[in-house]
């Protein structure tokens, strides 16, 4: 099959893709475009399509009335701790799930499976006396510890270290590494697509968390960014280009965190996609 003939029978599937694409960055560029507007011309007619000069003005205005700096930092913090913590508890647990075979480990991974299914909302009244006994409202421990073991990241990991070679384990322990360091020098190195994804959901997970931190915190400066952004909804008023603003502002970690693990987070897609 020549190029040429290759590329017309392939045309329709690049023409869904284009269209695809652009359905998809409508939405953002709307917020790169309203965020740069005063919120009464955002209701104008005609809408305006290309961005405006009240940049600088809504930012001065979304630090004033949020302490959008501190916010991020919080919110920063919080999912990094988070992440490497949870990103931890998963990784083990997984590789002990995948590796050991033990009585009870099929339930175990069934009773995980089955948490899986219980709506957040179920959890909100007990976690919140959980906390309240504990003396954790209004601290970032509060949003952190009660998460730590997630379920979805235990079976993302487990699945993963199912396809890995176990003859290098047993080889490692034939030369007397020992268990943890068999686990660090081989084991995670060959993870590292899967380790990436892990990193990528759980840190998004955590970055976007809003109902917990809103019932958790109450003091402004330890706001989290999505309980900051529900402040400039007001009852008569909604601070739209603030709004759209400070949406644009805290997409930002989270293309960094995709262009540093983009490599990995690929290959691994590609890895599984090739997996025979």
């Amino acid at each position: 099959m020549t190029t040429a003939r290759r590329l017309v029978l392939q045309s329709p599937v690049y023409l869904v893709l284009v269209v695809a694409s652009v359905l998809a960055l409508i939405p953002f560029l709307w917020m790169v475009i309203a965020s740069t507007h005063k919120t009464a011309d955002l209701f104008a007619t005609p809408l305006p399509i290309l961005p405006g000069g009240e940049f600088w003005t809504n930012l001065a205005r979304l630090q004033e009335s949020t302490n959008f700096g501190q916010v991020m930092l919080n919110s920063l913090g919080v999912a990094v701790v988070y992440t490497v913590f949870s990103s931890i508890v998963s990784i083990m647990c997984g590789y002990g799930l995948a590796t050991y075979r033990f009585r009870g480990s099929g339930a175990l991974l069934g009773v995980i499976l089955v948490t899986m299914m219980i709506p957040m909302q179920v959890l909100l009244v007990p976690l919140f006396q959980m906390m309240a006994n504990a003396g954790w409202i209004d601290t970032y421990q509060a949003l952190i510890v009660p998460f730590l073991a997630n379920a979805f990241g235990i079976f993302l990991m487990r699945q993963g270290f199912q396809d890995f070679p176990t003859t290098l384990v047993e080889a490692a322990r034939i030369d007397g590494a020992s268990e943890l360091r068999t686990f660090y020098r081989i084991v995670l190195p060959v993870a590292r697509p899967q380790i990436a994804a892990l990193v990528i959901y759980t840190f998004i997970s955590q970055w976007n968390s809003f109902i917990w931190p809103l019932l958790m915190l109450n003091t402004e400066d330890k706001y989290t960014v999505p309980v900051a952004l529900n402040t400039m909804v007001g009852a008569t008023h909604v601070d739209y280009s603030g709004l759209m603003l400070g949406s644009l502002l805290a997409t930002l970690p989270l293309f960094v965190l995709f262009l540093v693990f983009q490599r990995q987070f690929v290959a691994g897609l590609l890895g599984g996609a090739v997996k025979g």
